[in-house]
C-alpha cells in the first residue's frame, strides 16, 4: 500500500449510518488500496446493502481531492477505508406476559481517505 503525506491526502466521514460495523468493514476490506474507478465499479455490483452509503462517502472524498488538493480523479486510490461503531438506537417490543425485549439498531461512522499514488 502507498505510503503519502497527510498534505496529500482527502478524507470524508459519513457518520451515524445505519448498519452493522462488521457487514461495513466487510466491503470496505475488498475496496482498501483499489483505485477510484475500480472501487466504483466493485461497489455498483456487490450484492451488500451498506455499498450505497460507502459509495457516497467515496465520491465526497474524490471531490474533495478535486477541488481542495487539485488531485484528477483517475489517478486516486483509496489510501484509508475505516468503519467505527456509532450509538445504537434502542427501540422496544413487547413480549408475553408484560414484559418488553430491547433491540438495538446499530449505526456506524464510515471514513475513507484517497490519495494520488506515489511512484
Amino acid at each position: 500500500m502507498a505510503t503519502t503525506t497527510p498534505d496529500t491526502q482527502a478524507l470524508a466521514h459519513g457518520r451515524f449510518i445505519r448498519g452493522s460495523v462488521s457487514k461495513v468493514r466487510r466491503v470496505l476490506d475488498q475496496i482498501r488500496g483499489r483505485t477510484y474507478r475500480d472501487a466504483l465499479i466493485m461497489l455498483e455490483f456487490m450484492p451488500y446493502r451498506s455499498t450505497g452509503p460507502i459509495t457516497k462517502v467515496l465520491r465526497s472524498a474524490v471531490a474533495n481531492a478535486e477541488h481542495n488538493l487539485g488531485l484528477d480523479p483517475a489517478t486516486l486510490v483509496i489510501s484509508q477505508a475505516t468503519a467505527d461503531m456509532g450509538p445504537s438506537l434502542k427501540r422496544f417490543r413487547p413480549r408475553a406476559q408484560g414484559r418488553a425485549f430491547a433491540i438495538k439498531k446499530q449505526t456506524c461512522h464510515i471514513s475513507i481517505a484517497v490519495a494520488a499514488p506515489t511512484a
